[in-house]
């Protein structure tokens, strides 16, 4: 099906320059990110980073406030 899109000048030139960047068609290159905008699931609502990393929070305790600061974990650094 042939169809009009209004796109930024931005947008189409870098488009079209990787598109012969992957050596494809412009069209090609349109068609495979509405395949994958449409294949990903939606998702409800945005995930912070927090979310994401949450299980990971707390992993490093205890540790010192600042290595710098403790010589012991400065032992055989440098010369």
């Amino acid at each position: 099906m042939r169809t009009t899109i209004e796109l930024s000048d931005e947008i189409f030139r870098r488009a079209k320059a990787e598109a012969a960047l992957r050596g494809r068609k412009f069209k090609d290159l349109v068609e495979e990110g509405l395949r994958r905008v449409l294949e990903q699931p939606e998702c409800a609502s945005p995930v912070s980073l927090h979310e994401m990393m949450r299980d990971c929070c707390g992993v490093a305790e205890p540790t010192p406030p600042d290595y710098a600061s403790n010589p012991k974990h400065l032992e055989g650094f440098g010369r």
